[in-house]
């Protein structure tokens, strides 16, 4: 994979009303995005990613190192330049008047046409594709102000898409969305580095989602420091726990962690997703669940499917079955 983006030795952050003296909030930032790579910027709030994101983008001077983009210095091309390679979309609320959204991916081409912003055959097939991948075709004559957020994420994508460039730098693309939403834009991005060749970098908060989706993480620690590597890496050195410093989550699994409050063992007999959500309720609930093999209080075994489970308690004088984990749970709490 070809490296779109070099930062060599970049220090950024911005300057006070003394010039000599300027704030430095990250130095010494060497990293690379690659074409049909998907990278999240990752990091705790107040680190540096937004700024760090605007300086890769060209859109704030280093303080001092170098952006390159395909080989040249970013900050010394033009902002034309710039934009027939590199697309942006950042948190700003979009302030549009009242363009609808074919209108607005539209204006992803005026790096390409004239001020009269007159569209030729490669700009409409730019455009069309940018729709097509984005799925917005049924909503293209929609004003901005009546569509959702996701809508408005996903019209903001595909202005960017229809710049046509190699890479494309987002900044918390998912920010004030619901899950169904934010699962929805991160497989976009994955899709549009993997299958159509972009160079992706995101800074985000969605650690669930990035250790899932993300090609590389690329990790601000506190001290200014920075590391990279793929998220199963990252797990498995304690570099993620460095970073966010967690409470009561555990990177390993992917879960809360739950203290065990009541002191009571239960082994359950089950598969699937029924011993997953057995098991979650269980402990979010204060018990320590076990293996049939170990010592144990309760026994709960299990029949049916995933979709109609049976839970039928053994371990008590007289056998109960329940048929949803609530009466489960409420019938144990009241031993």
């Amino acid at each position: 994979m070809k490296d779109i983006i070099i930062s060599e030795n970049l220090s950024v952050g911005y300057h006070t009303n003394r010039k000599d003296q300027p704030v430095v909030i990250l130095k010494d930032v060497n990293l690379n995005l690659r074409a049909g790579e998907l990278a999240c910027l990752m990091g705790p709030n107040g680190i540096g990613k937004s700024t760090l994101i605007r300086t890769l983008a060209g859109l704030q001077s280093p303080l001092c190192g170098t952006v390159l983009l395909n080989g040249l210095p970013i900050h010394k091309q033009s902002r034309y330049e710039r934009a027939r390679q590199l697309s942006v979309v950042l948190t700003d609320r979009v302030n549009a008047g009242n363009l609808n959204v074919y209108e607005l991916i539209a204006l992803g081409r005026y790096p390409f046409t004239n001020w009269i912003m007159k569209l030729d055959k490669a700009d409409n097939q730019a455009i069309s594709k940018a729709i097509e991948v984005t799925t917005l075709s049924h909503i293209l004559h929609q004003k901005l102000y009546q569509l959702s957020d996701g809508q408005i994420q996903k019209t903001m994508i595909a202005r960017a898409l229809a710049q046509d460039g190699k890479v494309m730098i987002l900044d918390e693309p998912t920010a004030h969305l619901d899950l169904n939403n934010r699962v929805e834009i991160m497989r976009l991005l994955r899709n549009l580095a993997h299958n159509h060749g972009k160079s992706i970098l995101i800074a985000t908060h969605e650690l669930d989602l990035a250790l899932q989706l993300a090609d590389k993480l690329i990790l601000l620690l506190p001290g200014g420091k920075m590391v990279e590597g793929i998220p199963e890496d990252l797990v498995l050195n304690g570099k993620l726990d460095e970073t966010f410093q967690m409470k009561g989550y555990n990177l390993k699994t992917g879960k809360a962690e739950f203290i065990p409050e009541k002191g009571i063992k239960v082994a359950v007999k089950a598969e699937g997703y029924t011993y997953l959500w057995t098991k979650n309720a269980l402990e979010r609930n204060g018990y320590e669940v076990v293996n049939v093999q170990e010592n144990f209080d309760v026994l709960i075994n299990t029949f049916g499917n995933d979709t109609m489970p049976v839970w039928k308690i053994l371990s008590v004088e007289s056998e109960k079955s329940f048929h949803t984990l609530k009466s489960l749970v409420n019938f144990l709490n009241s031993l």
